[in-house]
């Protein structure tokens, strides 16, 4: 039955209702958001979140009609409800092995999934297209996610230990180059009509694609929470262009939240370390010692016996993770070592650096696997005020995010950048497994002040061995 608009247009029933679905559908996903911004509710936001989509591919299923009032066929129905039963299969099975250490690399590889889906919707519907602007969207649609493809494999390489920073002054240009050609041909594609330039799209898709790698392979490890927040926005820019071209308002919408989202993350990551987001993917840190560096030091060492006494008998520890903590897999070790000072009277925080591991939110993923109260972990705006009166700092796996040299040395590729002011504590114990340089390629002068000691060795058996002396005391 067909139903009249005001304005003459005519919809059916199913119709009506498939919108209204997308649009209790569009709720659900801001309710996930909203709860996903606190990790104590953040498994509800999930919930939210995955309500919604559940809702919008059902009712697309048995609601959609064409342009000509046809449903979606029994076959084809049953192909699309296979494919997704296996996916499900597929991504539960995945996300019951991952280890919680591996979930930049699972990030990064729901990124790539996203924006092939989007790259393959666009170059499928191409040939089809038959007004200016889904010709535009298309576009941009393959474009985008196949640059989101593409560059999150190589982010999953480089974040799994696969693929090693490759950095050259010739790649910036070669880059640029690339981009100028890429854009070159979205406008080339879009004033010529799909039926005119039809085997220049493949052209296209490969050289995205080859973009998508090239400009993700110079960005060092300590760039990676951006380089992942921003592929993720292109994912979800990618996935509202393939809503577009459907007019599949769940699509545009959930599109929408995830490229408004990740763009968002990217730029308080870009904050977070005082750089543009131009300079975190054609810049680079390191090539020279400044003044300051340049100047030496002592490094002195702490025995396990004497860091357990420190730390045992202190009013106030906290406790500052970086990605040696993830490489380690020390969580548990640290909350256990957490508790036990607190059982001895001792106040335990974490200090959190809004960059510290290889994807937003990574230190605050691991110690909330280990079950450490969100409570404990403080921003390091709210921590740095705190640190002239603890006792000691225990700085675990941590470099560019500690290092003094960004307040105190403007010679210093980092000066600038806010840091956890682990310096300013009475006290501080750095656990790392040698003298590597962080991702700037600067020394750290923290670790060669007079408070500073070092404990080198693997973290998580560090840990273990001061819980062993604390608990012989």
């Amino acid at each position: 039955m067909l139903y009249q608009t005001l304005n003459g247009e005519t919809f059916t029933l199913s119709a009506a209702i498939l919108e209204l679905t997308y649009l209790i559908a569009a709720i659900f996903f801001v309710v996930g958001l909203k709860f996903l911004s606190h990790p104590e509710t953040a498994k509800k936001g999930n919930l939210w979140a995955a309500s919604g989509m559940i809702l919008a591919m059902v009712t697309t299923l048995f609601l959609h009609e064409s342009g000509e009032g046809e449903k979606i066929t029994l076959t084809n129905g049953i192909i699309v409800v296979l494919t997704i039963l296996i996916a499900a299969v597929v991504g539960w099975v995945v996300a019951r092995k991952v280890k919680m250490t591996a979930m930049p690399q699972l990030v990064s590889l729901f990124n790539a999934t996203g924006g092939i889906a989007s790259a393959l919707v666009a170059l499928m519907e191409y040939p089809a297209v038959s007004t200016a602007g889904i010709l535009i969207v298309t576009l941009l649609g393959l474009t985008i996610g196949s640059i989101s493809f593409s560059g999150s494999l190589i982010a999953y390489g480089k974040l799994d230990g696969k693929v090693g920073d490759i950095f050259s002054p010739v790649m910036k240009y070669v880059n640029i180059i690339l981009l100028v050609v890429v854009l070159g041909l979205l406008v080339y594609l879009a004033s010529m009509g799909s039926d005119t330039a039809s085997a220049l799209i493949y052209g296209l898709f490969v050289i995205s694609l080859v973009y998508g790698v090239l400009f993700v392979m110079p960005i060092g490890g300590a760039d990676m929470p951006v380089v992942i927040s921003l592929l993720n926005s292109f994912t979800g820019i990618a996935a509202a262009m393939a809503g577009f071209i459907y007019g599949n308002q769940a699509m545009i919408l959930g599109g929408i939240f995830v490229g408004a989202a990740g763009s968002i993350l990217t730029v308080l990551m870009c904050k977070a370390m005082n750089r543009s987001l131009i300079n975190v993917i054609i810049g680079a840190f390191g090539g020279g010692a400044s003044a300051a560096q340049s100047e030496g030091g002592t490094i002195k060492e702490i025995s396990v016996s004497d860091a357990a006494i420190l730390m045992n008998y202190s009013q106030r520890v906290v406790i500052t993770p970086g990605y040696g903590l993830a490489v380690a897999k020390a969580q548990h070790a640290v909350r256990e070592l957490d508790q036990m000072l607190e059982g001895n009277g001792v106040e335990v925080k974490y200090a959190i650096h809004p960059v510290a591991g290889r994807m937003p939110g990574h230190m605050n993923v691991l110690l909330a696997e280990a079950e450490v109260p969100y409570d404990k972990l403080l921003k390091m705006e709210d921590v740095n005020p705190q640190l002239p009166n603890t006792d000691v700092v225990l700085v675990i796996g941590a470099n560019d995010t500690v290092n003094p040299a960004a307040k105190e040395d403007p010679g210093s590729p980092i000066y600038g950048m806010p840091i956890v002011e682990a310096n300013e504590a009475k006290n501080v114990i750095v656990m790392k497994r040698g003298m590597g340089k962080g991702y700037s390629g600067i020394e750290n002068q923290l670790f060669l002040q007079d408070k500073t000691r070092m404990l080198f060795g693997n973290a998580k058996d560090s840990v273990q061995k001061i819980l062993e002396e604390i608990k012989n005391m």
